[in-house]
């Protein structure tokens, strides 16, 4: 949890802390404690008050604005965090729960790197919020005292010690700019970071192309996508659409899965079929259709052999019939069931209306006499998704076509080839989406594969800073103990003139505890979610 600052540890009844002066004024300080441990820094004092009082004119102006955004702010989050409890409770979702954990989980993976970016990107935010409260307390004559960075039990923090008396003595609205110039500060360093992420391709394109596929940066041993793909493929469309950014990536993959409904199953041996409703088919010719009857009789199982996958038939109307599993005519469920060879099926011509860009075209579901459209019987919550790819780095594609853009000819090539080519990933996409790192920036030239991973760190530092950025702004918001929303909640009461001294602390104490309750729940929710989204 980290602490807002804002002189909160003077509001608390400490002691005023005499300002080192002279060479004292660079010394640090540290203090231990079972549960608490803080590292003072006095180094930066001088600095900070001649630059924010040379510039006061200018910076007051500048945090006022930050007032009018942080009480607006405190208001809505803090409506929202009331909200949560009450729409989980009535509607079984929380407005805040609900979007949190799909925001902040798929942009962590756990490796070191991306923990190296996230503790970076926690420093870095928290720096930049409790500058702003350094340089508006400078602005209105208040000096810090130090700079306190802290552990508090497991969590993290940093404060602004500010004189209590002094802030006493200023007017109420120069308060406010001292107490919201954190949350406004992390605001702007949010709105620094989407505008860089914006002006990214303009300054990696001497060096990088984008626009025309996703390269891969990695793919674990443990994802299934690792016996297609390698470090600096290119994937270069999903269903035969092409794909520009990661967000289109994660969007078609989650488009793509099976929902788990109730439909009949194909009952075999071992294995269990689910009727797929993707509507993804091929026109397959009769005479393989008769192969494959050929091929039940042979066997005489209820069960395709492991390299053949079960298809059945789809009708225009948008559904796949597939026999019931009455145990009585077990032989009777192969009929309209035929086992055939994935690789060789899906050079044909599609089929269905599940493709990208047929949802709603009735004539693609139509084969020629000789042909019938047969979809793939897939597990439910399983995807049929066909993946287009390149290889414009390996050597061999470099000896033999020379250029990346001659590799798009092999996006209609089923199987691997020197250049790329196509395969059907059958399977669960919830997890195996996110397995594989990509970026839309790939280098120009096959000799600067050495920074390839640049663009992708880039994007993850701004990705990561936006987010704990907004993050600490937001709770800085609430009125809870300890942060920011707490002392300016107390601020902003002053200015309502119809509650008495009395009536305002009594408000204040019931805002702190319900919303410091309201925020440990959410907190709960929170790792829970994560919990299982990991899980």
């Amino acid at each position: 949890m980290i602490g807002g600052g804002g002189g909160r540890s003077r509001r608390r009844g400490r002691a005023s802390v005499t300002l080192p002066s002279g060479p004292a004024a660079s010394r640090t300080e540290s203090s231990v404690s079972c549960w608490y441990c803080e590292y003072k820094i006095y180094v930066f004092n001088d600095m900070i008050f001649n630059l924010g009082w040379k510039h006061a004119r200018y910076t007051r102006a500048w945090f006022s604005l930050g007032v009018y955004f942080s009480l607006v702010a405190l208001v809505g989050i803090s409506l929202l965090l009331l909200w949560d409890p009450i729409g989980a409770l009535y509607f079984r979702r929380g407005s805040i729960s609900a979007w949190l954990p799909n925001i902040l989980a798929p942009s962590f993976s756990g490796s070191i790197m991306d923990t190296s970016i996230i503790i970076a990107s926690t420093i870095l935010s928290i720096a930049f919020h409790e500058f702003g409260h350094a340089i508006a307390a400078a602005s209105e004559g208040v000096q810090m005292e130090y700079v306190a960075i802290f552990m508090a039990v497991l969590f993290p923090g940093a404060l602004v010690a500010l004189n209590y008396d002094l802030l006493e003595n200023l007017p109420l609205f120069s308060m406010l700019r001292i107490y919201c110039a954190g949350i406004w500060h992390n605001v702007i360093f949010c709105a620094a970071c989407v505008l860089m992420a914006l002006l990214l391709p303009l300054v990696l394109c001497p060096l990088y192309v984008s626009g025309d596929g996703l390269i891969v940066m990695g793919v674990p041993q443990s994802s299934s996508l690792s016996r297609s793909l390698s470090v600096h493929d290119v994937i270069l469309s999903v269903d035969g659409l092409n794909i520009r950014r990661t967000d289109d990536w994660m969007k078609m993959l989650a488009q793509g899965t099976v929902e788990k409904t109730s439909s009949h199953e194909f009952l075999g041996g071992s294995q269990s079929y689910g009727a797929t409703n993707s509507g993804k088919g091929y026109c397959v010719p009769n005479s393989w259709m008769d192969a494959s009857k050929n091929l039940w009789q042979i066997n005489d199982k209820l069960s395709c052999p492991d390299e053949l996958i079960v298809f059945g038939k789809f009708s225009c109307n948008g559904s796949a019939y597939f026999p019931g599993t009455d145990k009585v005519s077990d032989k009777k469920q192969t009929e309209d069931l035929y086992c055939l060879i994935a690789k060789d099926v899906v050079k044909l011509k599609k089929c269905g209306n599940g493709w990208r860009g047929t949802e709603d075209d009735d004539s693609n579901c139509t084969c020629l006499e000789e042909e019938y459209c047969l979809v793939p019987v897939l597990t439910p919550g399983f995807s049929w998704i066909e993946i287009s790819y390149a290889r414009p780095y390996s050597l061999e594609c470099l000896q033999k076509e020379g250029n990346f853009s001659s590799s798009h000819a092999t996006n209609d090539n089923f199987g691997p080839s020197p250049c790329g080519g196509t395969f059907v990933y059958v399977g669960d996409l919830s997890s195996t989406a996110s397995s594989v790192k990509l970026s839309p920036y790939r280098p120009r030239w096959a000799f600067f594969l050495l920074i390839a991973d640049v663009p992708y760190i880039l994007e993850n530092c701004l990705s990561c800073l936006l987010h704990v950025s907004a993050a600490l702004a937001a709770v800085n918001c609430l009125p809870v103990y300890f942060l920011d929303g707490d002392a300016i909640l107390e601020t902003a009461l002053r200015y309502v003139a119809w509650f008495n001294r009395r009536q305002q602390r009594v408000i204040i104490k019931v805002c702190r505890f319900l919303w410091t309750v309201l925020s440990i729940i959410m907190f709960l929710r929170f790792l829970y979610s994560m919990t299982v989204y990991y899980g």
